[in-house]
């Protein structure tokens, strides 16, 4: 794990217990609740792996619909709000792990999911994290995330754009702590060509977040030696 990825588990784990609060601003019910209609929709019936699940406010919902879900995160902290959670019905498993090895993560999983983590990836490392998703997927399967557009007034200002063309922003805390994070906020066809070569891609937008949701391609034949 690098310091910036040590820094980011730091910060939400020191979060945790007021995470949720984001979802009560007022500006934002109505696409929340259109979020949840969609969300409800692509995973009925999945088998789902979740990454950085954080305090597990979607995969309560997700656990409305789906048959199963093993969500994973870094951070014991938030994983502890998520492991009280009432899930009903739906089989939900908490566990730590790494989103950037995906292939130590055991199961048979037919959909992954990752609310708010994409806008958290280094631009240079995009490729990469993809690629592993979806080897560890395979074939067919669906992928959704879900993420923060950047609307003034409502988002954290942005602080800075480095080099690699990353933005951050400064998250000051209610214990007075403020951190420096990158978060990237990519519009509609920077997100369609990510994933250009995947199958049934989609892109949902709402005034205040954005959904991307397809199914990985077949894996291409090795060339012959």
């Amino acid at each position: 794990m690098t310091t910036a990825d040590q820094d980011l588990v730091r910060y939400y784990s020191l979060r945790a217990r007021e995470y949720d609060e984001i979802y009560t601003k007022p500006e934002r019910q109505d696409d929340l609740r259109g979020m949840l209609r969609h969300l409800r929709r692509l995973f009925c019936g999945h088998r789902v792996l979740e990454l950085a699940a954080g305090t597990g406010h979607w995969t309560e919902i997700i656990a409305s619909v789906a048959d199963s879900i093993l969500a994973t995160d870094m951070s014991p902290e938030v994983l502890q709000l998520a492991h009280a959670r009432d899930f009903g019905h739906c089989e939900v498993e908490v566990a730590i792990a790494d989103a950037y090895e995906l292939q130590k993560i055991e199961g048979d999983f037919t959909a992954a999911f990752a609310g708010f983590f994409w806008s958290h990836v280094p631009r240079r490392s995009l490729d990469l994290f993809l690629d592993r998703l979806h080897d560890r997927m395979g074939p067919g399967a669906l992928i959704v995330f879900l993420d923060n557009r950047f609307v003034p007034g409502s988002s954290t200002p942005i602080s800075h754009v480095d080099a690699h063309g990353d933005s951050f922003q400064v998250r000051e805390l209610k214990d007075g702590s403020r951190h420096n994070l990158l978060k990237n906020f990519p519009d509609k066809e920077e997100l369609r060509n990510a994933v250009a070569g995947t199958l049934d891609a989609h892109v949902a937008l709402w005034p205040h977040y954005w959904c991307l949701s397809y199914r990985v391609g077949a894996v291409s034949n090795p060339p012959a030696a």
